[in-house]
């Protein structure tokens, strides 16, 4: 037993492993073009890259993992299905419990790493991206202003510099401000020098130039010696959101936050509990499913697999969607799908053993 029971755990891992890279990398998409495009005025090396990658797989986790699980269960044991394996494991004299042995183990142990996501690693690397991008806005804006181009990285603001030396002096200044619509500006400096500040301001010292201020059919010149301006990148720096909290924070916010704000950390608390919950449901649901999926070949077994969890977010969408309009209690918005699937995995995977 044993050995059967290690034969099928192996192609259960390496499936698991291949299912969970594979949606990684299409989960990951979303959020890194919302980040490329956050740092798209300033570019990134290939390097920084590698660590925002890094830093964004941990956020997915949470909803991966059980994806996985359930994927992986569909085609090892669907497969096992179309060979007859199972057919000769219960002639065997082994009782269908001990055929989903394996699946207990994997499922178990996306629990405990699901759980550890939920509380820590998840957090951790949203908090370390955020670091991270900071690092690189903080780094590599002043690298942006090139001379001889037109820079745009700025809000309402171009920026063309003649030369630039390696310690970020600027020579032959020119800069269009249009922040202030009613009185747009242009200043021409003969030198300058770029810097970062708190709060990922950027300063630039200028010296030796003029401003020329327009305000309706009136211009103002203005001669300057030295003259500091203070400019922010056109995207906002991402703020430290409820994804870099972990459940203890998330309770304590919401001992000391309002109704409205209540709303918003709900959902995001119980979905802490609920998905590495799901691992364990999880157990019970993917080899009865299996049987249906293992005659329509591999394809059913993945298309069975996507449609359940496209079913259950959607779902779990819905109800939180109904607890943020406070037309159900948080509870019952956050708790129905997994409760929906429980007892529906508790049904089959009875009727199963009983064959």
């Amino acid at each position: 037993m044993k050995i059967i029971h290690r034969y099928i755990l192996k192609e259960l891992a390496i499936t698991f492993i291949l299912s969970l890279a594979s949606l990684n990398f299409i989960l990951m998409m979303e959020k890194l073009l919302k980040v490329t495009s956050l740092l798209s005025g300033i570019g990134t090396s290939v390097i920084d890259m590698a660590k925002l990658i890094l830093y964004i797989q941990p956020q997915l986790f949470l909803l991966t993992i059980p994806m996985s699980l359930l994927l992986s269960t569909l085609l090892v044991y669907g497969r096992l299905n179309i060979d007859n394996e199972l057919v000769i494991l219960k002639m065997s004299g082994m009782n269908f419990k001990g055929i989903t042995m394996p699946v207990a183990v994997l499922g178990l142990s996306c629990f405990l790493l699901n759980m550890a996501v939920s509380f820590y690693l998840g957090p951790l690397s949203s908090i370390k991206l955020r670091d991270e991008i900071i690092n690189i806005i903080k780094a590599r804006t002043p690298l942006a202003v090139e001379e001889g181009r037109f820079n745009t990285a700025f809000k309402d603001t171009l920026i063309f510099v003649k030369e630039r030396t390696p310690d970020n002096t600027i020579r032959g200044i020119f800069i269009y401000d249009g922040r202030n619509k009613n009185e747009p500006r242009v200043m021409v400096a003969n030198e300058g020098r770029i810097s970062t500040q708190e709060g990922l301001n950027i300063n630039f010292f200028l010296k030796d130039g003029h401003i020329n201020i327009s305000k309706g059919d009136i211009t103002t010149e203005l001669f300057f010696k030295k003259y500091n301006m203070v400019l922010k990148l056109e995207a906002e720096t991402p703020a430290k959101r409820n994804a870099a909290l972990t459940p203890f924070e998330l309770i304590d916010k919401l001992n000391t936050g309002n109704k409205r704000e209540a709303l918003i950390l709900y959902p995001e608390l119980h979905r802490r509990f609920s998905l590495p919950f799901l691992c364990i449901v999880l157990i019970f649901f993917g080899p009865p499913l299996s049987m249906i999926a293992g005659k329509t070949g591999k394809l059913g077994g993945l298309t069975i697999g996507l449609a359940v969890f496209t079913l259950y977010y959607m779902l779990l969408l819905y109800g939180e969607n109904l607890l943020r309009t406070e037309q159900v209690p948080h509870y019952i918005g956050a708790w129905t799908p997994t409760v929906v699937i429980t007892f529906y995995a508790l049904l089959i995977y009875r009727k199963e053993s009983k064959k």
